[in-house]
């Protein structure tokens, strides 16, 4: 077996009583002692401290690197104003999604955010394409500020953090320590995703535990929240066999990448994504569900019509705190993709309804300003 690799928080993680689990190659908290369902509820009642750092960090150096980018990535990168991140996707030829990942204009390069699980073959397909720039791979922790009261917290920090608005990233100190802050994340609420050198990590980690406000929160809740904010999981919501258009994020395709714009394709994927925009002759959408009852519907779960015909399949599922019923993601049929349609889940042997609901099942609370 590969041993597991551990972030710079492992030590306060044990000395805070987390249950450790394998996750992407890292041992990760599941959860700490408050559990998940209450480490849910306090993150959408104050504010809740994640450790990312298993995510890969990464810089572009070199000419012009967003439009070097742009061959990789179907958003409208060039567009990208300097102290802005975008969300986007690795495509492959065929028209699937490799990874998703978070693109910061840094002015004379790029910092970049992957999926642990996707770090090395990221890494590997960012240097094949971009062969003439210097791609370098960052010896950061990366911490997750996020609720409603994370701004006041950093207000006692970084008041200079709290001007910034969703998606927007500036550079800032914290009691001597340097930090890379972007607000976003990956919750639904308002707040801060916070770069920090390996070594100052648990130092940052234990200021912003030391505010009545923060509790530490495990990869469990995170889930339950990024599932109730419609957020898609890589490798569970979306993957090689599905496109953008199928995974309802032709958002993530830029204006200027599509058909008939000044930059139209040039990426991966691209005669297949564009066709499907255009034509719409995909054969299934990723869709939220809400169900009556408390029994959660997992992943795998496969799903019926009315009339008993298979019709899609559950690839996230879980209770949700927030809303009260059981939540998940899906891919079914495009007919049966309305919202307010009924379909019917099997579990256990039985078939649960379920209704298709709009995504996010929460409201969000992100800071636009």
């Amino acid at each position: 077996m590969t041993e597991l690799k551990t972030t710079p928080l492992h030590a306060l993680h044990q000395e805070l009583g987390a249950k450790l689990v394998p996750f992407a190659g890292y041992e990760m908290p599941v959860q700490y002692p408050l559990g998940v369902k209450k480490e849910h509820e306090h993150t959408r009642a104050a504010c809740g401290l994640f450790d990312v750092s298993h995510m890969a960090q990464i810089l572009i150096h070199g000419e012009d690197p967003l439009r070097a980018l742009e061959t990789l990535v179907p958003a409208d990168l060039v567009g990208l104003p300097v102290g802005m991140q975008r969300y986007g996707l690795f495509t492959s030829e065929d028209g699937g999604i490799l990874d998703d990942l978070m693109t910061v204009n840094a002015g004379d390069h790029l910092y970049l955010v992957v999926n642990a699980a996707c770090r090395d073959q990221d890494l590997a397909h960012l240097r094949r394409g971009l062969a003439e720039h210097e791609v370098e791979e960052l010896d950061r922790g990366l911490l997750a500020l996020q609720g409603p009261k994370a701004a006041t917290v950093m207000e006692r920090l970084c008041p200079a953090a709290c001007k910034l608005v969703f998606m927007q990233h500036a550079r800032f100190e914290i009691e001597g320590i340097e930090v890379w802050v972007s607000r976003s994340g990956y919750t639904g609420e308002d707040g801060f995703e916070i770069s920090v050198p390996a070594d100052q990590t648990e130092s940052l980690a234990r200021l912003l535990l030391a505010h009545e406000e923060v509790e530490a929160i495990g990869l469990g809740a995170r889930d339950s929240l990024r599932l109730e904010a419609g957020l898609c999981l890589y490798g569970h919501d979306v993957d090689t066999t599905t496109t953008p258009v199928e995974a309802g994020l032709i958002w993530a395709i830029g204006k200027p990448r599509r058909r008939g714009a000044e930059r139209a394709g040039g990426f991966p994927g691209a005669d297949v994504i564009l066709h499907q925009i255009e034509v719409k002759n995909h054969q299934r959408k990723r869709v939220g569900l809400l169900a009556e009852g408390r029994a959660p519907v997992r992943e795998g779960a496969e799903l019926y019509s009315e009339a008993g015909d298979h019709i899609g399949t559950v690839t996230s599922g879980g209770f949700g705190p927030t809303v009260g019923k059981p939540v998940a993601m899906a891919y079914v049929a495009i007919e049966q993709a309305e919202i307010g349609n009924t379909v019917f889940a099997e579990v256990r042997g039985k078939r649960l309804p379920m209704t298709v609901s709009k995504m996010p099942v929460i409201t969000p609370g992100y800071y636009r300003g």
